[in-house]
């Protein structure tokens, strides 16, 4: 199972998950079964509100879930017609967030709970 975080830098475990998924510059990788953690340059970053493309963004990387602290109610609706489960972070580092996955302690992110503009965190 593989699960992708939104971060700013691509420094390793440490690497705290950015506040909002579509305006990362890159995501966080982690493959649950192997423990390998990878990080992909966000080509998408400076997108036009509403206009988040998250599956272009992660389809070739084999994504199950995404963990995030934020996304538009568009892209987790995308997300989810692609299979991909997206779950509420609070302020974590990429080690944090991996652990409370694999405890079971995330909510999942449906498209009613998303942000519906800019400046929601």
């Amino acid at each position: 199972m593989k699960i992708c975080m939104p971060t700013l830098g691509n420094s390793g475990l440490s690497e705290p998950v950015h506040n909002h998924f579509g305006s990362a510059k890159f995501f966080a990788v982690y493959d649950v079964d192997s423990e390998k953690l990878d990080f992909v340059s966000n080509g998408n970053e400076h997108h036009e509100h509403g206009m988040c493309q998250p599956l272009v963004a992660i389809a070739s990387l084999g994504i199950n879930a995404v963990l995030t602290q934020g996304m538009g109610s568009r892209a987790i609706g995308l997300l989810n017609q692609g299979g991909i489960k997206v779950y509420v972070l609070e302020g974590e580092t990429i080690t944090d967030a991996i652990n409370k996955f694999k405890s079971n302690e995330l909510i999942e992110m449906t498209p009613e709970s998303g942000c519906t503009g800019h400046g929601c965190h």
